[in-house]
């Protein structure tokens, strides 16, 4: 019989009574005071908490062509195990921390609107619902704890419309003098500041109680519950979206509230701020966050909003005067409706009010991989194998899209991709790397996008085959180029079908690689031809003789076969003696430290001796016969051999183990040996 299972029980430990509590916390003004004076940050403003909200998981130095770079593990998405994770955008990251630290600071970017300008699936919304979700953890962490305040009037407790912070409440001198003592105290890198006015609704309140007690103040705060607040996306605190919809059912009351009609019958007059619902998507995101989704195609009256919220720190809601907010105010757009944003003479003051991030496409074929890694693994796509290089021929493929061609005639397009993805190639140091990103400064901004790529993936994923291959999406990546909604010109879907022949051909150089290093995974073997070849340099570069171990003569060094061996890695005649030196120097660099050569620690003559053996042993295989309908016993064998090798030593599974032994088969049977040495 199955073991029941404790449902109840499984509920209770999950449950926190203690953080609970925390996080519904209630008390009078005095013990808000009481919070205050031991944690000033709690009253920081919505930039302040953004910046530090950022920090608190952590900041990594890190260099990337000689450039130091800041990465902050918050964007690797900590809260979804690291479903909403961003790749390759270190730099677009950082300056947006930079913006965050200086509006911390209000050196001027917190009153701007903070607009992510890129192409379409270049992670911007994802950005944002980043910086949301940890708006809503950090409020509900210790360090980011913030507060609010009811209002209990005649025992009916009404909440701050708009979730202020308490000691708004203070007259405004007073409430200095409060601020420049917790700034003394602090001795933090920025300054606290508290430059707002309360809403309409509590400056009633405070008005009506102000004149129940003939000015007596501190009577009027036994009148304030404070409580804590944790901001939620769900509830509309702290948090509020906007995004476009048809001009026709939008009006700005969706930003700042509206009246409430029947309240105006209880109360006989629509000036009443109670008669007022400060319920609009800035009301809501005050202390916190908005959003504003496509910000660009937004009407110009929501614009005209948009300056002032930003700029002044402001709305004007109807029969009202302005109210002041506190929060982050950040939008996206793509290419085309920022470019018209930079032609309309009308939009200027829009331009000047917002801080433009770069967030471009990534250029890194080991970032690119990963994207496509976390949603296309063994855990997302149980019982389908994904045959190895699947998601790198993908990668390569979407990232060539994006690159431009360099200018430099001895550089090829996919050379430059190898350079960005850190591979080193001879005459080009970190510096030159950086010259060549200097020359593309557009780069990235166009291209496929890494969405694209994920819906043709996951179009070959749903054949009822066990196993995908390279082939299968590259086929599934050209087919949907003729029907790609976004490319229009047919000079750039003849490009990006040419760049795919360009991946086909690399592809074809791996997978003939792989195949060689499979025949030749001889350890035993490729042992002893290093200890042949090891034998007979040691012996040329000091002038010595080789004791032939079956005659036991002493013969010249053999060149035949250091010739053989060095020319699989390209050494030219004139650099033999060179390279020879170099590795009876490196082995000697070993003994002084008492260690052993082993040939797996240099990856040049590794290769060689790898290429050396396959040339030996290719024909004894006789690769090219499993093109054939008759393969003999002895034959059958060794590719059974080569075959397990890939399936161990590269990942393939049986199906695409035979796939690429086939493939590579049929290759050297057309004659095309090119890549074998």
């Amino acid at each position: 019989m199955a073991e029941s299972v404790d449902i109840l029980g499984l509920i209770r430990e999950s449950l926190d009574v203690e953080r609970y509590k925390d996080q519904h916390w209630e008390g009078s003004f005095s013990d808000y005071i009481k919070l205050v004076e031991d944690n000033p940050f709690i009253i920081r403003t919505a930039h302040q908490r953004a910046y530090d909200m950022v920090r608190s998981h952590g900041v990594v130095e890190a260099q990337i062509n000689k450039e130091s770079v800041l990465k902050y593990p918050f964007f690797e998405d900590p809260f979804d195990s690291g479903r909403d994770g961003l790749f390759g955008l270190e730099k677009s990251l950082m300056n947006l921390m930079s913006v965050f630290k200086a509006a911390a600071h209000g050196f001027g970017p917190e009153r701007r609107v903070l607009l992510l300008h890129g192409p379409v699936g270049s992670a911007k919304s994802t950005i944002v619902r980043l910086l949301k979700k940890g708006f809503e953890q950090y409020s509900k962490s210790p360090e980011g704890a913030l507060y609010t305040f009811s209002w209990n009037i005649d025992g009916q407790l009404i909440p701050s419309p708009m979730n202020e912070e308490p000691l708004l409440l203070v007259p405004e001198a007073s409430r200095q003098k409060i601020v420049d003592r917790l700034n003394d105290k602090l001795r933090s890198s920025y300054k606290l500041r508290l430059g707002f006015d309360l809403s309409p609704v509590s400056r009633f309140y405070q008005e009506d109680l102000l004149a129940r007690y003939d000015g007596d103040w501190m009577k009027v705060l036994d009148h304030v519950v404070v409580r804590r607040m944790t901001i939620s996306e769900k509830d509309r605190t702290g948090i509020g979206t906007f995004q476009p919809k048809d001009e026709k059912n939008q009006d700005s009351t969706e930003l700042t509230g509206d009246i409430n009609y029947r309240k105006i019958a209880e109360l006989g007059t629509d000036s009443d701020p109670r008669a007022f619902n400060f319920d609009g998507e800035f009301c809501a995101a005050n202390r916190g966050i908005i959003e504003f989704v496509e910000v660009l195609k937004l009407d110009v009256a929501f614009l005209y909003d948009l300056l002032t919220a930003s700029q002044e720190h402001k709305i004007k809601p109807k029969k009202f005067a302005q109210t002041d907010i506190d929060e982050v105010i950040i939008g996206h757009t793509n290419e085309p409706e920022y470019k018209r944003l930079q032609n309309n003479e009308l939009m200027e003051a829009f331009r000047d009010r917002t801080i433009k991030i770069d967030i471009p496409y990534n250029l890194k074929l080991s970032d690119e991989i990963a994207i496509y890694q976390r949603d296309f693994n063994k855990q997302k796509v149980p019982g389908k194998h994904i045959a190895p290089h699947t998601l790198s021929t993908a990668a390569m493929w979407a990232l060539l899209t994006r690159l431009e061609e360099p200018k430099k005639a001895n550089l090829t397009l996919l050379q430059k991709l190898k350079l960005y993805n850190g591979k080193t190639l001879p005459g080009y140091t970190r510096d030159n790397i950086r010259e060549l990103q200097e020359e593309s400064p557009r780069e990235g901004m166009d291209g496929i996008s890494p969405r694209y790529i994920q819906d043709k993936i996951s179009n070959t994923l749903v054949n009822e085959l066990p196993c995908i291959n390279p082939f299968m999406v590259m086929n599934e990546l050209e087919a949907g180029l003729d029907h790609h909604s976004l490319i229009s010109d047919p000079e750039i879907k003849k490009r990006y079908k040419d760049l795919l022949l360009v991946v086909r051909e690399e592809y074809e150089e791996i997978i003939k690689n792989e195949v060689q290093r499979a025949i030749s995974a001889d350890e035993e073997a490729i042992a002893r031809l290093c200890g042949n070849y090891i034998d007979n340099v040691k012996a040329y570069t000091q002038n010595e003789k080789v004791k032939n171990p079956y005659t036991g003569r002493d013969e010249e060094p053999d060149e035949r076969l250091m010739r053989s061996i060095e020319d699989k890695i390209d050494i030219p005649e004139s650099r033999k003696d060179d390279f020879r030196r170099e590795i009876m120097n490196y082995i000697g660099a070993l003994a002084v430290e008492g260690k052993t050569f082993d040939y797996r620690t240099n990856e040049r003559l590794h290769r060689a001796l790898e290429l050396k053996l396959f040339e030996d042993q290719k024909d004894s295989i006789k690769l090219t016969s499993l093109v054939s309908t008759v393969v003999d016993k002895d034959t059958q064998e060794k590719i059974e051999v080569v075959k397990s090798r890939l399936i161990r030593d590269f990942g393939y599974d049986e199906i695409s183990a035979t796939d690429v032994l086939n493939y590579v088969a049929s290759i050297f049977a057309r004659g095309d040996t090119k890549g074998d040495s």
